[in-house]
């Protein structure tokens, strides 16, 4: 008879689907918000390069549950299907709300077959309706993370289900579904923790529903047994027999459970949960008043809260405070209902007897009564509880309903209900669109909670908003002065707005707010990990100023002393030892770190960093590879590993250059450099074409790139398009009037390609304003006098020239040229070189091998870093950034030079015989 009751219908069930999708519909257009971004968007536990294995030895957050700033929340089937949202639509909102959506109709459905178990088809439609459209549950259904609760929900009441199957005929036991039901516990704990508390239920179930007992009897039964006077009966036997399997395997559940947490709890501090520190009785007099606040929120659930920490609710310090009345009278209705199911029998006893059971025991895990939590109330953990009080309302109805005088007042107050509570779900829905809508609407609840505050000023930060964002951050400092995080997230802001010295000071106040030294005692046990962050951002903030760098390396080792596990610490300590050019004790900073993480891809890519300042390619490139391999899409090791490989002259390398600069620029389509790069790479591949676009496609994105420009028009010197590359010189100096080798290659190409002695003139004359004693130039501007038949004057200007280079050969036989030239001709038959411009040749030949040294104007790596704390959604930044700056020239590029060399010389020759033939 109970199977068949508790089937569903079509017709409910389509019922129930179209309910939920008109309350819930706008839930789609949500995003990521609060507890969201740490649990979805900062969670590499999501991503598929992520082994799955890593989801059960990681907490829901993605912490290692080894380390003592985990929250200990263990839920990796919840996050398995994260990872499967993630698979199909990587970060896309959407489809994380849907399918929060799908598994809340399912949770109304199996809540439907449940109520039919204890009560008609009509009270159990009104429940399931109820619960469906209840605003209480908008925080689980709507806000991603509350699919914990969904999930567990589902096999929660699976696992109830199933249970009620394990009595046989003739009061046998019919293990399967009791083997079922354990499975399905462990499965529901695995999505969250409550999950095990339906094991109480079934008890329950079994003793005062299944077997009939009332509490007078089961009393009268067990005082009889104890005089002697009665034996256990069979029947009561088989029940001992499955309560002893549940309870076992309850146990057994909770020793895996203690050792997956390793048998630490997590740590919060005061403002999580100021209950739990104050001392007796105002701990227990605000825990016992927290019991009416959620009962009250599941009466009027017309003001809700996204955060109910800090000082949202006021402790109950005092026996004569007025709230304890409150307290008082919600343990007289509980008692009396208790009472009335436990010690009466018949189907209504019963049902309340159910739906107490299902608002009391799953709520024990989050009532404070064992172990603290870090929270003061919290909506979605009602998520369970509020099906208890669906059924209580609706066995309530039905009393009503059955009598003729109330019979219409009461469907129309049932009306008002649902259509009320759908509408304030519907409403409640849009306060979960952004962080922004969503803490302000908290703000107008509750104004005394500096957690509200502080998560506005973040979601006005991240939308670069500082003036407004300092303003809420303050205003947190003035509603809770002892906040930490407060404090330090007015000096990010100061720091933001470039205003040093105030940031400096919130800084400082949120350092003397951090508890001093205790002998014996670990900080750990005391501060929260996050905000041991004060010691790395006042580190980070002072080490700006080159004559602190000792001051804020001795900050980094207090934050390490504090907390020898903080890998942040060491990440930070690490790029100061790089900019104080102790290489070595960064190596030794950054190889601490990978003690503690060795997947952090980033922490790969700094130590490579400090290779390359210790001038160690080969293990650069191999810390570069290993980056890679943990993350294949890091861009800066894409970059930078492709620069390594190109700077190293070793051609076999080149094709896995251009692949990771190739990927570089997929992932960075508007980074000119990585474009840049590839020209480069094509240059030394003497693929000139396929330069030549790489080139302009860096210049299209950024056309003052300064390298770009240059070794655009140099490559078209060297294909033999001068004219091509002028106007590229000419852009290249409008943006840059400074930069001497394209003066020297604008003045060589006007020279040898259009024969503009004049204009020629200017660039070297631009040059030796600019720096008097560029050898390249003045022997350059010396041609010029030559070519301009000025023979005193080219013997000076060699002569001055010579002076500056004495050890150069080929500016001492110029000058013995035009001696000659000057002793043979005289002064006034001055004789020009030859039409065909072999000296200025030569002079292209020398300067070309000092422009050679310009292409390598290359990007490469320099050690940069900052760190800033979050309270919810931002993580330390552990990436280093690039500078540009121009490396060595490789082997190969000494040789061509070489190579160039000694053309040049033989010009040179030719030039002499030609001289003195005249």
């Amino acid at each position: 008879l109970l199977e068949k009751m508790a089937d569903v219908s079509l017709k409910e069930a389509a019922l129930i689907v179209g309910v939920v999708a008109a309350c819930y519909w706008n839930s789609l257009f949500c995003g990521f918000v609060f507890d969201d971004v740490s649990a979805i968007l900062d969670n590499k536990d999501l991503h598929p390069s992520t082994p799955l294995k890593n989801l059960f030895q990681n907490d829901f957050w993605g912490t290692p549950m080894s380390e003592e700033r985990s929250h200990k929340s263990y839920r990796p089937l919840t996050v398995l299907t994260f990872r499967l949202n993630y698979l199909f639509s990587e970060l896309n909102a959407v489809s994380y709300h849907f399918l929060n959506l799908v598994f809340h109709v399912v949770v109304c459905i199996v809540f439907l077959k449940v109520c039919k178990l204890f009560l008609d088809n009509r009270s159990s439609i009104v429940a399931s309706l109820l619960f469906a459209v209840h605003p209480i549950h908008t925080e689980a259904v709507t806000g991603v993370v509350g699919r914990a609760e969904l999930l567990s929900s589902i096999f929660f009441l699976a696992a109830f289900l199933s249970y009620t199957k394990s009595k046989g005929p003739d009061n046998t036991i019919a293990w399967t579904p009791i083997a079922v039901t354990v499975f399905l516990v462990a499965v529901a704990t695995l999505c969250k923790e409550q999950g095990i508390t339906v094991v109480g239920i079934c008890c329950v179930y079994e003793v005062f529903i299944a077997q009939g007992y009332t509490l007078p009897a089961l009393l009268d039964t067990a005082v009889q047994i104890l005089r002697g006077k009665g034996s256990i009966s069979f029947s009561m036997l088989q029940t001992l027999l499955k309560l002893i399997v549940l309870m076992f395997s309850t146990l057994l559940l909770v020793v895996v459970r203690v050792q997956v947490i390793q048998s630490q709890l997590p740590v919060f501090t005061r403002f999580d949960n100021p209950a739990a520190v104050s001392p007796s009785p105002a701990r227990q007099l605000t825990f016992n008043y927290l019991l009416p606040v959620n009962a009250w929120l599941l009466l009027n659930p017309s003001e809700l809260c996204c955060d109910w920490t800090m000082g949202t609710i006021p402790l109950v310090e005092s026996l004569l405070d007025v709230r304890n009345v409150a307290t008082l009278t919600f343990f007289c209705f509980l008692g009396s209902l208790m009472v009335f199911s436990l010690r009466y029998p018949g189907d209504s006893s019963k049902t309340v007897l159910m739906a107490l059971c299902l608002i009391v025991l799953p709520f024990i895990p989050a009532s404070n009564l064992f172990f603290p939590v870090g929270f003061v109330v919290a909506e979605r953990v009602l998520y369970v509880p509020s099906m208890g009080f669906c059924i209580l309302v609706a066995h309530g109805w039905k009393k009503l309903s059955n009598k003729s005088v109330l019979r219409k007042i009461s469907w129309v107050c049932l009306a008002a209900v649902l259509f009320t509570h759908a509408l304030k779900t519907l409403h409640r829905n849009w306060d979960w669109e952004s962080e922004y809508t969503l803490f302000m609407s908290a703000l107008k609840v509750n104004k005394n909670n500096a957690k509200l505050w502080n998560n506005v000023g973040h979601a006005l930060e991240n939308e670069k908003n500082f003036e407004r964002a300092l303003q809420f951050f303050i205003q947190a400092t003035q509603v809770q002065p002892d906040d930490i995080g407060a404090h330090m997230n007015v000096g990010r802001t100061y720091k933001n707005l470039n205003k040093t010295k105030e940031a400096e000071e919130s800084y400082m106040i949120a350092k003397s707010l951090m508890p001093q030294i205790i002998p014996g005692k670990k900080y750990a046990a005391r501060v929260a990990p996050n905000h041991l962050n004060v010691y790395i951002n006042l580190a980070n903030l002072i080490r700006a100023n080159e004559s602190r760098l000792e001051e804020a390396d001795q900050l980094y080792r207090q934050a390490i002393s504090m907390r020898p596990d903080f890998k942040q610490a060491y990440i930070s300590r690490g790029e100061l030892l790089l900019k104080m050019n102790k290489p070595l004790k960064a190596k030794e900073a950054y190889l601490r770190a990978l003690e503690l993480d060795r997947t952090n891809a980033d922490l790969w890519y700094n130590l490579a960093i400090v290779y390359i300042e210790l001038k160690d390619p080969t293990e650069a490139l191999k810390n570069f590879n290993q980056a890679l391999e943990l993350n294949p899409t890091h861009k800066l090791a894409l970059f930078n590993s492709a620069l390594l490989m190109q700077e190293s002259g070793d051609a076999r390398l080149r094709p896995e250059a251009k692949q990771r600069l190739l990927h570089y620029v997929k992932e960075e389509p508007q980074d000119s450099n990585g474009y840049f790069n590839l020209g480069m790479l094509a240059m030394d591949d003497k693929k000139d074409m396929e330069a030549e676009a790489w080139m302009k496609k860096a210049i299209r994105l950024q056309p003052n790139f300064r390298s770009a420009l240059f070794n655009l028009a140099l490559l078209y010197s060297q294909t033999g398009k001068e004219l091509m590359a002028l106007p590229v010189l000419e852009d290249l100096l409008r943006h840059y009037p400074d930069h001497t080798k394209g003066l020297i290659l604008k003045g060589d190409i006007l020279m040898n390609q259009k024969k503009d002695i004049v204009g020629a003139k200017m660039c070297f004359e631009k040059i030796l304003e600019l720096d008097p004693n560029n050898v390249q130039g003045k022997h350059n501007l010396c041609v010029v006098y030559f070519e301009e038949k000025d023979l005193i004057k080219a013997e000076k200007c060699l002569v001055e020239t010579l002076a500056l280079a004495p050890h150069e050969e080929y500016i001492q036989r110029h000058l013995n040229i035009v001696r000659s030239k000057i002793a043979s001709l005289g002064a006034v038959e001055q004789s020009s070189l030859p039409s065909d411009g072999t000296a200025a040749t030569e002079t292209k030949k020398n300067s070309f091998q000092n422009l050679k040294e310009a292409k390598r104007e290359k990007t490469t790596i320099q050690s940069t870093g900052d760190n800033k704390e979050h309270s919810k959604n931002k993580k330390p930044t552990e990436k280093i950034s690039v500078d540009k700056e121009s490396p060595k020239k490789s082997t190969k590029e000494i040789k061509d030079i070489e190579k160039k060399r000694v053309a040049a010389l033989k010009r040179l020759e030719e030039i002499e015989r030609i001289l003195n033939g005249e």
